[in-house]
């Protein structure tokens, strides 16, 4: 085993995509795996970033094309 990570430590994910039935599907393939968790769905690029301060994700999926903020944009103020 690594050094300084646990078997219970878990990937925490958050998916940024205006259309909800594919942020609904990755989130539930993500669930599928043990060591992945999907902590929050932003449909738009300003949700995006202030689910990303409120839920610190290790990774953060955005999708490029999305209102308000785009995914570029919202990626550089994550």
């Amino acid at each position: 085993m690594t050094e300084g990570y646990s078997m219970v430590d878990k990937i925490k994910i958050l998916i940024a995509d205006d259309h909800p039935l594919f942020r609904e599907g990755l989130c539930q393939l993500i669930s599928k795996e043990k060591d992945l968790e999907c902590v929050a769905e932003a449909a738009n690029g300003e949700e995006a970033v202030k689910l990303a301060g409120k839920f610190m994700p290790d990774i953060a999926l955005i999708d490029v094309s999305m209102p308000d903020i785009n995914g570029v944009e919202a990626a550089k103020r994550v």
